[in-house]
């Protein structure tokens, strides 16, 4: 007796931490998106992206400055041999006293060269237009990234709500069917209810806690889903409750068809992206022309015994010319038209795509509605269905079946209403960001 007191005690210790634990939490939609948008990887990863074309952007427009390189060396000779060559027009000889060549035994160099492009067939100009625009599309793919981040929080919050509602009914159905199942035994004791009665009282007991268990684990899945986007501690269970959403949420309008087609970030960036391509086609067409350069340069040289050489200034203009290019750069050029030409019909299949969710988006919205109404009233139906035919087996005037059948449509219609619910909200969140206007309407910034 006393061993099992211990393990009792023990069991409830686990229980009690367990409990504990499990940091229950209530937090609103905004604060929700809010935190994913900060935390999330995908976002994160994104941002990091954006960084990155705005560096790259950068290092093309350095392009513009001119080259300044300085080089110095100084090298040991092995006692060259240094022979003069003295050439003269006179045809008259002199005879002149030979001299020792002179030791020579070190060289130093001193250089210094300015290259700055004047010309190149606007290829720097166009080349920084085709980065700019990339960078653009990058940071319109964020916000895209964001958006989309938002609405797998927002579909998370749904859907949790869902099985967590579906756990509160099939707990209070599973209480009911108990009770029943307690009260057909004694009357199956009495002789009042034959035996196969009690058993099909069972069997719907048993029914309900596999129901139940499965909406058990959904919550936990989904919970586990949504702390992880959160970067929140395993431990958290996030209760989810009709006051998470914003009472405002449908005071935001949609805009029309070409409103939309303006906001959609994704569709910006292929915009972007398209822009870019054509500034590639003119830096391709600028192998056609010379390049024209500002060139200087300083040069400082001591030849051991030899020569010295100072303030040694040059400054003059380059040209530079790839004939190839006559015949080769057609293929670059026709390469980067083709590009382009993908980013058109790319922009084109978008844009058919984006106003199919437009329409899809309304309907989804729509039919939710009408749904909401008709499980409501399905519920007062049941309800009454179920009062009616509780009132006919109490008095012999229908069997267990149809009061079973009865409590099983009174429990889906309650569970449909649940789920009813949480579509109306979440398909208008889903109209919001077909629209581009889901981060408009938490109030988030999309910096």
């Amino acid at each position: 007796m006393k061993f099992k007191r211990i393990v009792f005690s023990i069991l409830l210790v686990f229980a009690i931490t367990a409990t504990k634990a499990q940091q229950k939490t209530s937090m609103s939609i905004h604060d929700a998106v809010a935190l994913a948008l900060n935390k999330s990887d995908e976002v994160g990863l994104a941002n990091a992206k954006t960084t990155t074309k705005s560096y790259e952007l950068q290092t093309v427009k350095n392009n513009r400055y001119p080259d300044l390189k300085v080089s110095g060396q100084y090298l040991r000779l092995t006692n060259a041999r240094i022979t003069q060559k003295n050439t003269s027009n006179s045809e008259t000889t002199t005879t002149t006293e030979k001299k020792d060549p002179p030791k020579v035994n070190q060289l130093a160099l001193g250089q210094a060269n300015l290259n700055m492009p004047i010309f190149s067939g606007f290829k720097l100009k166009n080349s920084i237009a085709a980065s700019e625009n990339l960078y653009k599309s990058e940071l319109a793919n964020a916000s895209h990234t964001k958006e989309e981040t938002a609405m797998k929080v927002i579909e998370y919050y749904a859907d949790l709500y869902k099985a967590q509602k579906s756990v509160e009914l099939l707990k209070e159905s599973l209480k009911s069917s108990e009770q029943r199942v307690t009260d057909f035994k004694a009357l199956e004791q009495n002789g009042v209810i034959a035996r196969n009665d009690l058993l099909k009282a069972q069997l719907q007991v048993s029914k309900t806690q596999l129901s139940l268990d499965e909406a058990e684990k959904n919550v936990k899945l989904l919970n586990y889903y949504l702390v992880t986007l959160l970067k929140l501690s395993p431990e958290t269970l996030i209760v989810v409750s009709p006051d998470n959403i914003d009472p405002n949420l449908f005071s935001n309008t949609p805009g029309s068809e070409a409103e939309v087609l303006q906001n959609r970030k994704d569709l910006e960036a292929i915009r972007f992206l398209g822009k870019a391509t054509e500034a590639n086609i003119k830096v391709a067409k600028a192998g056609y022309y010379p390049s024209f350069s500002f060139v200087s340069g300083y040069t400082a040289l001591d030849l051991q015994n030899v020569v010295t050489v100072e303030n040694a200034i040059n400054v003059g203009v380059g040209l530079s010319y790839n004939l190839s290019s006559i015949f080769k750069n057609g293929k670059e050029v026709k390469a980067a038209k083709s590009k382009a030409l993908e980013a058109q019909k790319q922009e084109a299949i978008l844009t058919d795509y984006i106003k199919t969710e437009i329409v899809k988006a309304h309907e989804d919205y729509e039919l939710s509605l009408k749904q909401d109404k008709v499980y409501t009233e399905a519920v007062d139906q049941a309800s009454e269905n179920f009062r009616i035919v509780k009132d006919k087996y109490d008095n012999g005037l229908s069997d267990t079946n149809d009061l079973l059948e009865a409590d099983i449509e009174q429990l889906g219609s309650k569970i449909n209403l649940a789920y009813a619910k949480a579509n109306v909200a979440l398909k208008y969140y889903e109209l919001l960001n077909t629209s581009g206007q889901l981060l408009q309407s938490l109030n988030l910034t999309q910096n």
